[in-house]
């Protein structure tokens, strides 16, 4: 498994140690919707999908940072810097995905005499790879383990404020109750289109197609490639084309945020063939929340198989 989201360059002491000692210094970027007050806790997640969540169950008590924040970047090219490592030293808490895709969160940290206390996605999830395979580290897409992430994050909270725990807690069951209806939905879409054969270009999407009860026809080795950034072989991009032209599969889920010749070349038979295309994201659109993200993924996938070509 590639790490998805690169290791820092070397960041020079002198540089972190003028910063900290800035009472003017401000993140990188921050997600939170008011202005940084002294009396909110600090919070930087690897991306701003964990920075969403965070906000949900923090609302005004905290001030979120999240480092990788741009829906038009490759989340898989960023390269942390000292600004980064300033976020991470003034940081009351910590929420990461963990398994290899934001291992720069843990470098950075390693570097601090004083580590705050971290929410690990992958950990907090429980999943582990099956026998002879690589664990799927996108759990975002996992709305059960977003579940899990939210209630760990709002522990954590209740701990650090704990005169705030009651309210912290409410916010907990308020944002669990929004994500149950991404699951009704889901639940919705899988008695309608269980066992539809689809298509993907890397594994992004994997845990919400599988919750919906869709099947992956993808050659793995495919897909496997375009994660790891290495050539596919001519005979399995054969074979992955050919999934459109025999209309083997209902839909494309394509990752927009990772593309290259081979990635377009899929996409290209996919519309020439007349297969519906959804489009993923890794980080957040501009515009929306968590819920509503992944609620209108699970509506573009209903209407893409609702409307795909039969086969």
């Amino acid at each position: 498994m590639r790490t998805r989201l690169l290791a820092p360059v070397l960041v020079v002491t002198a540089v972190l140690a003028a910063g900290a000692c800035s009472s003017s210094g401000s993140p990188a970027s921050s997600g939170s919707s008011g202005a940084t007050g002294s009396d909110r806790l600090r919070v930087v997640a690897s991306t701003n999908v964990y920075g969403d969540v965070v906000e949900q169950v923090g609302k005004d008590l905290v001030d979120v940072t999240s480092i990788v924040d741009d829906p038009s970047a490759d989340p898989h090219s960023y390269e942390a810097s000292a600004r980064t490592q300033l976020a991470l030293s003034k940081a009351d808490l910590v929420v990461e995905n963990g398994g290899g895709y934001d291992d720069f969160v843990d470098t950075m940290l390693s570097a601090l005499d004083d580590r705050p206390p971290v929410v690990n996605a992958v950990d907090v999830s429980g999943k582990q790879a099956a026998a002879g395979e690589e664990l799927n580290e996108h759990v975002w897409y996992d709305v059960p383990t977003v579940r899990k992430v939210a209630a760990r994050i709002g522990d954590e909270l209740a701990e650090l404020v704990p005169e705030h725990a009651d309210e912290v807690r409410a916010n907990v069951t308020a944002f669990d109750q929004r994500l149950q209806g991404v699951e009704d939905a889901t639940a919705d879409l899988k008695a309608a289109h269980e066992g539809a054969p689809v298509a993907i270009t890397e594994p992004v999407p994997l845990y919400l197609l599988a919750n919906a009860g869709l099947v992956d026809r993808t050659p793995e080795e495919f897909s496997e490639a375009i994660e790891e950034e290495t050539d596919v072989p001519p005979a399995v991009l054969r074979e992955t084309l050919a999934l459109f032209s025999s209309r083997q599969v209902d839909a494309l889920v394509y990752n927009e945020q990772t593309t290259g010749a081979q990635t377009e070349a899929v996409l290209a038979a996919a519309k020439a063939a007349h297969v519906p295309v959804v489009p993923v994201t890794e980080t957040l659109p501009k515009g929306t929340d968590y819920v509503s993200w992944m609620t209108a993924n699970v509506e573009a996938l209903s209407t893409a198989l609702s409307t795909a070509p039969t086969r």
